[in-house]
């Protein structure tokens, strides 16, 4: 099993905190994983991008020519990243902020994130429903080991770990 994921949108939603936690929970499921964070003057703004590969396998390279599955968070990472979508891929989209195109051959699930974010309070957390999303339609890795390496990345802030805890949930059962 080789499964190859860009997560990309906005600097300041999340993403590369997104793929940080996917390639940290297969980790702890005992995968091979490379994780290869591409931002710069993104994180004011512009668009970032996450590349994660997780196999069975060691893996050879962090670069990502074709996904198996994006995660786009909004507009342009939707059309600047699905044309590298593989035939039966999936592309996981924030339907608050992006418009989906035909694209044959690609399972495409889209989540209002974004506006989850907002029903809890805190529109920053629209990067952990979008990971809910992601477990869910690929089984990267399971709900609880996903969870536990939010708690861990929350644990300084215990203020945010129930909200992002809710949000994931949130993002897995919409």
């Amino acid at each position: 099993m080789k499964t190859e994921l860009i997560f990309a949108g906005f600097g300041g939603q999340g993403i590369l905190l997104m793929g940080k936690i996917i390639a940290q929970a297969a980790m702890e499921e005992g995968r091979h994983v490379t994780f290869l964070p591409s931002y710069g003057p993104e994180m004011r703004g512009g668009t970032a991008n996450a590349c994660v590969v997780v196999s069975d396998e060691p893996v050879a390279s962090p670069i990502i020519d074709h996904s198996d599955v994006l995660v786009a968070m909004n507009q342009p990472s939707y059309d600047k990243f699905s044309p590298l979508v593989r035939p039966g891929g999936v592309i996981i989209y924030d339907s608050t902020l992006a418009t989906p195109r035909e694209l044959p051959g690609v399972r495409q699930a889209g989540g209002a994130f974004t506006e989850i974010a907002g029903q809890l309070g805190n529109t920053r957390v629209c990067s952990m429903a979008a990971i809910g999303r992601v477990v869910r339609a690929t089984q990267i890795a399971r709900l609880d080991t996903v969870q536990a390496q939010v708690r861990a990345l929350t644990a300084k802030r215990p203020e945010l770990t129930a909200l992002n805890l809710q949000a994931v949930q949130r993002g897995y059962d919409e």
